[in-house]
């Protein structure tokens, strides 16, 4: 037989089901105590994982929701953002990070990312406050993004955000659990927001996600808001707001997940690890900057030459998946293309467009079908 014969046998992308036999006891339990409280919104799960995950990262509070896009919403709107604003995001991510901008109002100004970490470029970012006065609008907020699980650039976002007395909102969708400069992704900016989307590194079996932030002030605003902007009571109407709460549900999965989110977030970097050692010598591998760890959401290579489609191709029909996040940047996006961009534009992005493609990753990935995947990596590309 061939020895390099496909394999009929499909490695998947992320495996949430071994996680699950890992748990499945004590998910079954949680879930259990729910049914029997019956508590299924704003029961004592919520509150409880709220206190957990803010112990977690370090924040003052943490502020459970629906999803990660309300969780970035309700930030701005605690912030009165609105229609004159502008926000300023990177155009290499996903939708959401612009969406919540748009939605109320304001706009989304496009900046470009560092090719290295595929972050915000802060270099950028202070060119696009300059483009942003130049069309009328008055900045208001950034929105860096800890893209596939690593932290942005904070020190130099903050330092350019703080010279142009910008809210800064990190967007750790992909990334809660990771650190910069020695501290977790959560109390590091104005606010933070995550999802917990099940294929997030931290995930529930449904949308959920989370604000984080030490401001008092701006903690009781979206906790009145992600409750139609409730005061003393529910009808008791003292902003406008949305239905954005954690199912209890949810929250008691979450719970259960934290406990081994530690345990997972090492094995994550275990996979990495074995990935940059098998393949540094023949693709693009991701580079993690001094004083930063990632939770590797996911594992994105670049692959020059205009070869991707074809690794994709080759990896597929031995039964490995691939994806490419994100194969158009936002600036180029039919919803979001009459955006301004920053006028040194966004020329990493687009490069970076092109390149990308994200391979296997999860805490489950065992080493032989990690070598499995690096070799047919290897073969695809020495062709």
């Amino acid at each position: 037989m061939n020895k390099h014969a496909p394999n009929p046998e499909p490695i998947p992308f992320i495996d949430i089901a071994a996680q699950r036999r890992r748990l499945g006891g004590a998910i079954d339990a949680a879930l259990a105590r729910v049914l029997a409280h019956c508590q299924f919104i704003m029961g004592p799960e919520v509150f409880a994982l709220e206190a957990e995950l803010a112990a977690f990262c370090g924040a003052r509070h943490a502020i459970s929701c629906a999803s990660g896009t309300d969780a970035l919403l309700l930030a701005l709107m605690a912030k009165g953002i609105g229609p004159g604003d502008a926000v300023f995001c990177p155009s290499f991510t996903f939708c959401a990070t612009a969406e919540v901008a748009a939605l109320l109002g304001a706009t989304p100004v496009f900046v470009d990312v560092d090719a290295d970490t595929f972050n915000i470029d802060a270099a950028s970012l202070v060119l696009a406050i300059d483009t942003a006065k130049s069309l009328g609008l008055k900045p208001k907020a950034v929105i860096p993004v800890d893209l596939f699980g690593l932290p942005a650039d904070h020190n130099a976002v903050l330092a350019a955000a703080k010279a142009a007395d910008l809210f800064v909102l990190d967007d750790a969708a992909q990334a809660f659990g990771a650190t910069y400069k020695d501290r977790k992704l959560g109390a590091l900016t104005h606010a933070c927001a995550t999802s917990f989307f099940p294929a997030k590194p931290l995930g529930c079996f449904g949308d959920g996600g989370a604000i984080f932030t030490d401001d008092d002030g701006l903690a009781d605003a979206i906790k009145s808001m992600r409750v139609h902007g409730h005061g003393a009571d529910k009808y008791d109407n003292v902003r406008i707001g949305l239905t954005a709460r954690l199912d209890t549900i949810q929250a008691a999965i979450l719970i259960e997940k934290l406990k081994i989110f530690p345990d997972e977030i090492a094995a994550r970097n275990r996979v990495a690890d074995r990935y940059a050692e098998g393949l540094a010598d023949v693709v693009g591998v991701p580079k993690v900057p001094a004083g930063s760890t990632s939770v590797w959401a996911q594992y994105t290579i670049r692959v020059a030459n205009g070869r991707r489609d074809h690794l994709a191709a080759k990896l597929k029909a031995e039964g490995i998946p691939t994806a490419i996040y994100y194969p158009i940047p936002l600036h180029r996006q039919q919803a979001y293309k009459h955006f301004p961009v920053g006028e040194d534009g966004v020329e990493v992005s687009e490069r970076l467009s092109g390149e990308v493609i994200s391979l296997p990753m999860h805490p489950y990935l065992d080493k032989p079908t990690q070598d499995r995947i690096i070799s047919a990596v290897r073969r695809a590309l020495a062709g």
